[in-house]
């Protein structure tokens, strides 16, 4: 105890110390560049202000640490002295908070300190990227002896050579993508809409994607791109994007597969285009892509908005001395909607594409119950698959063609299997190698340069070995006849006639040179010599980056077999069909193929149809009503998912399916208050619908879920109605609509175009033999309206205690007594709410005509109208 109270009184002496020598980096005190204190709307946190006579005093040693660190005050500086490195002041308090370092006071002007020696450098900035730091390395460019040939007073000269990111990280990140995205922000004058620019970098495959997008009010574009890209990291202009998009990138930086970082940027050119484009051709960026980066651009939409978010990045990476991405990224057009199936961000949510809605995670989820690939090539284009689901009959059925050749061929799964499990990450190897490819200033660095030869020659070995396993596939499928020649029309396939013997002479020199994969010391000619031979192999990348597509396009489509093959309920091929006059979806035997989670028993099948049945009529609606918990949500996302997966070139879970194509799923599943995003239940509602009501064409398929409860009964009840009637007189397209406004069933019951189904449950004697009984969910989609909604029931399965169940049930009997009893037609009638008038007696007449008066909607709309003719005359007092 003692001695900690000493260890104690030291740091504290320590602390106190450094806060007074150097008082421009207290929270009281410290600036930016621009002299902003943090509490400036324009303050850069990147930055930091050092005034000009504490910058005097430092040594030569002290100022090359501090002129770099002004300048990345948002990045840990580990700063190479000897044979060690060091961390300073408030990096300082990093490392001893993340690693656990002791603290002392020593190094670069006497200043709080910790370090590590050069072989732990490695780990310990692998460990403060995974907790979601950005690393920086300031590397000795000089030996001692030759800084001292100098002169006898020379300070060894050092450089900020790489800083590494969560975003850019290139080891130890598994085998999902790691993207860091730039977005731009512009609206148009003519419409009003919002129109993103946006670039992303996977490093780690060296690859940039660049696109636009055009939004409206409910963001759903944006939501889309940022739930297919899944960003690690989002930069942007500092004041360059407005409240609502800040507002949607905070939702969806919750919503996303990772824990997505937000960096405003100070400094970084988001807006010339056309200056932006003289620093590409000047600089020679990516020269060395396999496609002209021009070539990529032809093929967005607002190019300008494009180039400027592409300059945004191009000003990140060239802080973060990235200078591979830059000089060898290949750079490729993006389309978030372009000839697919489009499903907007929110869409992406309601269906658990990528992440549940239980807790976020990816069990529950598509991606995870299609995900049997081998590969991480394969899993990542799995991913881009699903963001993409095809509008192409052609394609659709060429994909499944493949498919049933792997289920109908029993030998060629595990026959394919075993190439694939022997296939690296080839993806990310080709990148390493092609970063490589006109860099080697590092080479020279002591000790690193070394470290990333060494690094070279393991990654080139186990590129070439990983291509000969991917070729060695590809020629076996070629010769044998495995009833899957349909791959060769989905995929560009090489020419396998030189390409095994052209990876066979790599093989043979590098087993040469490195025999066994053992790398010892290499000199400079070596280094050269791999340099020369690396520069031959990435002369062939376009051909290499058809193997390696060819072989992930196997493995998706033999996972989409394997899945298929262990389901525990009946799967088949879906029959897409041409589009005649009116689109159909037609199912039997439908399931949702994950959220029984393995239990067959469980499994209730459902048919299901929507648009031209066999005897013709065209009911391509469907009003569904059922009690809460009683299976409405898990069919609704079942009929969906099945229009996913047809799509995708997958078998679907039903024991027949016919459908025509799908332009775009439109999904409003429950009202959602964003809290977060200062949004109420009611806007999310009405911003959401009103998207779907421009957007939604003949071909889309929409599913809305309890429209209209996010406000009064009445005005629910006539939004619900003005949208459900829109969407089958105007738009026309397949839908179903759960509702509990049980008169909005009665109105359209004869509607030609409207199929009534229900949910099914029923009342069993409770299993505890006293005689009660209790509500019993069927699940099972039947003909017909709901008969009650059943709400106190279900109330008690939810746990609501029992006295409170029936004191509401009391409540409830006498609260209609009272009003019937005591409404009186006479009570000013002129305060009505005229839409509230004509709803009841819209709705009395209907149950009129049904002869059988519906108490559940008549009650609820007396009473609510009673409410509001309360607080007219209180307010009037």
């Amino acid at each position: 105890s003692a001695h900690c109270s000493i260890e104690k009184k030291d740091h504290d002496e320590m602390a106190g110390s450094a806060r007074s020598k150097f008082e421009w980096l207290n929270s009281f005190a410290i600036r930016d560049a621009n002299k902003r204190r943090p509490n400036d709307p324009l303050y850069d946190k990147s930055t930091l202000f050092i005034p000009p006579d504490a910058l005097r005093k430092m040594s030569t040693s002290q100022k090359q640490y501090w002129n770099i660190k002004c300048k990345y005050m948002d990045v840990v500086l580990f700063f190479k002295v000897g044979k060690f490195y060091e961390l300073y002041e408030l990096d300082a308090e990093i490392g001893q908070k993340e690693l656990d370092w002791k603290m002392t006071v020593s190094g670069v002007g006497k200043c709080r300190q910790v370090g590590i020696s050069e072989s732990g450098i490695d780990d310990a900035v692998d460990k403060l990227i995974a907790r979601g730091y950005k690393v920086g390395r300031i590397e000795q460019m000089e030996s001692a002896n030759q800084a001292k040939a100098r002169g006898v007073h020379s300070v060894i000269e050092r450089k900020l050579v790489h800083v590494s990111t969560p975003s850019t990280a290139v080891d130890n990140i598994g085998t999902d993508a790691v993207h860091l995205l730039a977005l731009k922000e512009v609206t148009l004058a003519s419409s009003g809409f919002q129109v993103f620019g946006f670039a992303f970098l996977d490093y780690a495959a060296l690859k940039i994607w660049v696109g636009s997008v055009q939004d409206d009010d409910s963001s759903a574009a944006l939501g889309a791109l940022l739930m297919q890209v899944s960003p690690r990291e989002l930069i942007y202009e500092t004041s360059g994007i407005s409240k609502e998009t800040q507002r949607t990138i905070r939702k969806y930086a919750s919503a996303g597969s990772v824990k997505m970082q937000l960096t405003p940027l100070s400094g970084i050119d988001f807006s010339d285009a056309a200056q932006i484009r003289n620093l590409i051709h000047s600089k020679g960026f990516f020269n060395a892509s396999t496609e002209s980066w021009l070539s990529a651009l032809d093929c967005t939409m607002n190019q300008d908005v494009v180039i400027c978010a592409l300059g945004g990045l191009i000003g990140h990476l060239t802080r973060l001395m990235l200078h591979d991405a830059l000089k060898n990224g290949e750079v490729l057009p993006y389309h978030v909607y372009k000839t697919c199936l489009r499903m907007d961000g929110q869409t992406l949510v309601n269906l658990e594409i990528f992440i549940n809605n239980f807790n976020g995670g990816s069990s529950g989820t598509l991606y995870k119950h299609l995900n049997h690939c081998v590969t991480a090539s394969g899993k990542r284009m799995l991913r881009r698959w699903i963001c993409h689901p095809l509008k192409d009959i052609d394609a659709i059925n060429k994909r499944l063609d493949v498919v049933e050749g792997f289920i109908q061929n029993c030998g060629l799964g595990p026959t394919t299997l075993g190439y694939l499990q022997k296939i690296p990450d080839l993806e990310r190897l080709l990148g390493q190698v092609r970063s490589t490819v006109g860099l080697s200033s590092l080479l020279q660095l002591p000790f690193i340069g070394e470290k990333i030869i060494k690094k070279r020659i393991k990654t080139f070995i186990m590129l070439i070995n990983g291509l000969r396993n991917g070729i060695d596939l590809l020629n076996d499928l070629q010769r044998a006849d495995h009833g899957i020649l349909a791959l060769y029309k989905i995929v560009d396939i090489p020419s396998l006639s030189y390409l095994p013997e052209l990876i066979h002479k790599f093989e043979e020199r590098m087993q040469n040179e490195f025999p066994c994969g053992q790398v010892s010391d290499v000199n400079a000619n070596g280094a050269n010599d791999l340099a020369a031979l690396m520069d031959v192999f990435i002369g062939k990348a376009s051909e290499w980056s058809l193997v390696i597509n060819a072989v992930s396009t196997i493995d998706v489509l033999r996972s989409f077999a394997a899945m298929t093959l262990s389901s525990f309920g009946a799967m088949c091929r879906p029959q897409v069909l041409l589009k005649d006059d009116v689109p159909v979806l037609r199912m039997k035997g439908l399931w949702h193929p994950y959220a029984f989670a393995g239990n067959a028993n469980s499994l209730v099948p459902n048919d299901l149809t929507l648009g031209q049945d066999l005897s013709g009529l065209n009911r391509f609606a469907l009003l569904l009503t059922g009690p809460n918990m009683g299976g409405k949500s898990t069919i609704m996302r079942a009929t969906c998912l099945a229009v996913v997966l047809a799509q995708l070139g997958c078998y679907v879970p039903c024991t027949s399916c016919e459908l025509t194509l799908a332009d775009s799923i439109f999904t409003r599943l429950g009202a959602t208050d964003r809290i977060m995003t200062g949004e109420s239940t009611f806007l999310v509602e009405c911003t959401e619908t009103a998207s779907v009501l421009q957007k939604a064409t003949v071909d889309s398929l929409v599913l809305l879920d309890e429209l209209g409860r996010g406000t009064s009964t009445f005005d629910g009840y006539a939004i619900a109605y003005a949208v459900f009637r829109h969407l089958v007189e105007r738009v026309r397209c397949r839908q179903l609509f759960a509702t509990h406004y049980h008169s909005l069933t009665k109105e359209f019951a004869s509607h030609p175009h409207v199929s009534l189904q229900h949910m099914a449950c029923m009342f069993k004697p409770r299993s505890d033999g006293n005689g009660q009984k209790e509500l019993t969910f069927l699940y099972r989609l039947t003909s017909g309206a709901c008969p009650e909604s059943y709400g106190l029931q279900v109330a008690a399965m939810a746990g609501i205690p029992k006295s409170i169940v029936e004191k509401a049930s009391v409540a409830g009997q006498v609260m209609r007594a009272k009003i019937a009893g005591n409404f009186k037609s006479s009570e000013q009638r002129a305060e009505f709410s005229t839409l509230h008038e004509e709803w009841l007696r819209a709705a009395l007449a209907v149950s009129a005509m049904d002869g059988q008066p519906d108490d559940d909607d008549v009650m609820d709309t007396l009473f609510c109208i009673q409410q509001e003719l309360k607080s007219h005359f209180r307010k009037a007092r």
